[in-house]
């Protein structure tokens, strides 16, 4: 078993910051619609132990670290309560998307400070490619740990923000789905529906096939060459 601790411990780290700005995304943006659920429960926090799932946010994504598999994990999920929603079918949409569009927004910021210090002078482009590789952490200067930080946050959240699109209950873009259908055909939204009382296991079969990963493919490299045109 060939594993780096250093590389764990900051894609880990990045990957406990980006799952709690995610669902901090979601609880803030469902009190702006009128429900303050997740302020009262303490979830609108980057203080990841609000965030955190003890199996879906630590054991399983640290064996998929450690032994080089498929990411497969998740953070508590944020209660709302819809009935508090002033605009039912829009604050659903909104309140659903803010989570993928908080990690793009991560990705983003990190792209971004990557560029300032290119632009600056302070990291050149064979600093930043040493740091992007990974190789030898330990070695690594201040400035390229930071630019490996960085990367991995992009990798991250440009992973997270598809994967959470996908509609497939229970995620994100399965909710949003959901909430086009109640406009588009209420008949579909219901038979759409029946479906989440599986979703986790639909969800399971399409992670471990493989059909997840085919799924998110184009999404993903879409949004990356978007992001990582800025460099």
């Amino acid at each position: 078993m060939d594993f780096n601790i250093g590389e764990i411990a900051i894609w880990f780290v990045a990957f406990l910051f980006s799952l709690s700005f995610h669902e901090l995304a979601h609880a803030w943006t469902s009190e702006k619609f009128g429900d303050d659920t997740g302020r009262y429960q303490g979830r609108i926090t980057m203080d990841p132990r609000s965030h955190i799932d003890p199996v879906g946010t630590i054991v399983l994504p640290l064996i998929s670290a450690i032994y080089h598999i498929p990411l497969f994990g998740w953070a508590k999920p944020v209660e709302v309560n819809p009935t508090r929603w002033k605009n039912k079918v829009l604050a659903n949409i909104a309140v659903s998307a803010a989570g993928p569009a908080a990690n793009l927004a991560l990705a983003g910021s990190s792209v971004l400070i990557i560029k300032l210090l290119m632009v600056s002078g302070a990291l050149n482009l064979t600093s930043a490619a040493t740091a992007v590789r990974g190789s030898q952490i330990d070695s690594l200067s201040l400035l390229e740990g930071l630019v490996t930080f960085l990367w991995t946050m992009i990798v991250v959240n440009i992973v997270l923000a598809a994967f959470n699109m996908l509609p497939i209950p229970p995620l994100d873009g399965s909710h949003i789905l959901s909430s086009l259908l109640s406009v588009i055909s209420p008949k579909w939204m219901e038979m759409y529906e029946s479906l989440r009382p599986f979703g986790f296991t639909i969800l399971l079969i399409f992670s471990m096939t493989g059909l997840s990963a085919k799924l998110m493919g184009p999404i993903v490299s879409q949004l990356a060459n978007v992001l990582l045109s800025i460099l």
